[in-house]
């Protein structure tokens, strides 16, 4: 048997959701974040029932000119296995059956709670895409974050430093997504993005009063299996080590239209997938900034008109806003 939580919505919860004719209005979610990243990344269906086994062709065969009579030596290219792993995200949702028959209008009711339901996945899923770490916390997915954290490192080429320290720093991300470099995944045999399920009207124990006691109440179930293959590393590239206290002043802040020219070369094949700035607002901010003042490139950041959405893009590259991406990173060595 279910247990109430002192999470449950109370009656002031309620009140605060009701428009003065009574009906539940459409909530503006204050706290909502804009985590664009989920528009762009593509998701392919795992190969494991825990996630996805990918092969990564790790050297090239041998060639070899060779004279008439005479032969050469056979070769082979050589391959590695990487598992990657998905992570479970779920959340439960219980309310007192009274108190949404209050104003008799239930469903709409339990429709704003599963709003900022839906809106806290979405930001916690985005966040663990760029910061999630399984050797610390067993449950997620591994991030991008520590897949490209040394300049040394053989991802290390895909590293560009822009000069802050401390940390008080953020990252600008370019990723070409696609099946056979950068892609999200689902484990096999399950279904792909967020799932619902309604279990309806339930018993429930309370958790608040006399232990043991028990009232109605509808619960719902939120769950979202997914992962993060990176198949070819050399199709992200993570400018980091932006010192966002420099970012108040064009004077002080890092070079970002330059930095982000060189992310552009760092991938090697243009083609190969959908390619995507994401950085946060602040950075965004400083860019257009930097941007009217740059005459070589011709001035302000370019916006598109995209089914009545406004997009930016930086050399034909759409530039995402993902508010996921912290300002207090530390320095990438």
């Amino acid at each position: 048997m279910a247990t109430l939580s002192s999470n449950a919505l109370t009656l002031v919860d309620w009140a605060k959701r009701l428009d003065p004719d009574g009906k539940v209005p459409a909530i503006a979610e204050l706290l909502s974040n804009t985590n664009e990243i989920l528009l762009d990344m593509m998701f392919i269906e795992g190969n494991l029932p825990t996630g996805h086994r990918t092969t990564v062709r790790t050297g090239l065969p041998t060639a070899a000119w060779r004279l008439l009579n005479q032969g050469v030596q056979p070769s082979k290219s050589t391959t590695a296995q990487v598992d990657e792993s998905c992570g479970m995200l779920e959340a439960w949702s219980e309310v007192d059956k009274d108190l949404a028959l209050l104003n008799g209008n239930v469903s709409a009711f339990r429709m704003s709670e599963a709003q900022s339901f839906i809106e806290a996945m979405n930001q916690e899923a985005a966040q663990t895409i760029f910061y999630g770490n399984s050797s610390l916390a067993p449950e997620e997915f591994t991030g991008l974050s520590i897949r490209y954290s040394s300049s040394t490192a053989a991802s290390g080429q895909n590293v560009i430093k822009a000069g802050g320290a401390g940390s008080d720093n953020t990252s600008i991300w370019l990723i070409c997504w696609g099946q056979n470099t950068v892609s999200g995944i689902f484990p096999k045999g399950s279904k792909a993005g967020l799932s619902h399920y309604d279990h309806g009207e339930v018993t429930v124990e309370t958790s608040a009063g006399i232990a043991g006691t028990r009232l109605r109440a509808y619960q719902d179930q939120w769950q979202w299996k997914l992962g993060l293959a990176v198949k070819d590393w050399r199709y992200a590239v993570r400018i980091c080590n932006i010192d966002v206290s420099n970012l108040v002043a064009k004077s002080s802040a890092a070079d970002l239209i330059e930095n982000m020219i060189k992310a552009m070369h760092r991938i090697p094949v243009k083609g190969m997938g959908k390619m995507a700035f994401y950085m946060n607002r602040t950075v965004i901010q400083m860019l257009d900034i930097q941007r009217r003042d740059d005459v070589q490139s011709g001035g302000s950041l370019i916006y598109s008109d995209v089914d009545g959405k406004l997009i930016p893009s930086f050399r034909g590259v759409p530039i995402r806003i993902c508010d996921a991406l912290l300002e207090t990173e530390a320095t990438v060595s």
